[in-house]
């Protein structure tokens, strides 16, 4: 019986810049990269625009489907950052001028000398209720609200949320993983290694071709939470590839098997 530990989660990423490509998103890798090293499995990306309705649609989808939603984009002052009222939205919660928020973003106004504007207002609003992610960088604080951590889009910002933020959160086993370099494409490898994945369910495994020198070849990835079946099933693949090659070389040199 396995007493692996599943923790699963999602990300949100939000503005009309990604999907125009104007922008191009570096939060998703950089979530990813941590959250695997958390032993939390990132199951869905999602990228809408900067619409009221699809963001309800997508959290709301993607909050009752996994433990956690990471959100990033649109929590800054102008009028299409509107991530802080859609969230509201799909909890059915106001969304309002938090009082710690307004309090730390005028003194860090203050200090700048800088005027403390309505459109600055803007970055202390989220829904009744929520509470703060710190941002050391700029101040302007993300929000959870429920099981959604909400943060900016800004990848300087994101990154520092993000640090916040993993410490809160409930882990699971982390993933193991196994790279074995495979000399064949994978015209020569899908049927054998279907057949090492039903044979090992506990593992997942993936393959990724490359064209190098005009030649085919693979990379194949066993992932597991368990070193024992990873190594059960590499062992199969090295055995795999040594059973292709030699019916490589009896095909090419038919000598040699005389």
């Amino acid at each position: 019986m396995s007493h692996d530990t599943v923790v699963t989660a999602a990300m949100l990423a939000i503005g009309d810049e990604l999907l125009s490509g104007r922008t191009k998103d570096k939060n998703i890798s950089h979530l990813a990269e941590l959250l695997t090293l958390s032993g939390i499995d990132l199951k869905e990306v999602r990228i809408v625009a900067d619409d009221e309705e699809a963001i309800v649609e997508a959290l709301n989808a993607l909050r009752a489907r996994y433990d956690y939603v990471f959100t990033s984009g649109g929590i800054g002052p102008t009028h299409d950052d509107i991530t802080a009222d859609a969230i509201a939205k799909a909890f059915g919660l106001p969304c309002e001028y938090d009082e710690t928020a307004m309090t730390l973003l005028a003194e860090m106004y203050r200090r700048r000398e800088m005027e403390f504007t309505e459109a600055r207002q803007r970055m202390a609003r989220m829904p009744r209720g929520a509470a703060h992610i710190a941002n050391p960088v700029s101040t302007a604080p993300g929000f959870i609200i429920g099981n959604v951590y909400v943060m900016a889009g800004v990848p300087q910002v994101f990154q520092a949320m993000i640090d916040n933020v993993l410490p809160m959160l409930r882990t699971g086993t982390p993933v193991l993983s196994l790279a074995i370099a495979c000399p064949y494409g994978e015209g020569d490898i899908g049927t054998p290694l279907a057949a090492i994945q039903k044979a090992h369910p506990d593992t997942s495994i993936g393959s990724y071709p490359r064209y190098i020198d005009q030649k085919f070849s693979t990379e194949i990835v066993v992932r597991g939470r368990a070193q024992a079946a990873i190594d059960a099933a590499g062992a199969e693949m090295h055995a795999m590839i040594g059973a292709i090659r030699r019916k490589k070389e009896v095909v090419e040199n038919p000598s040699a098997e005389a």
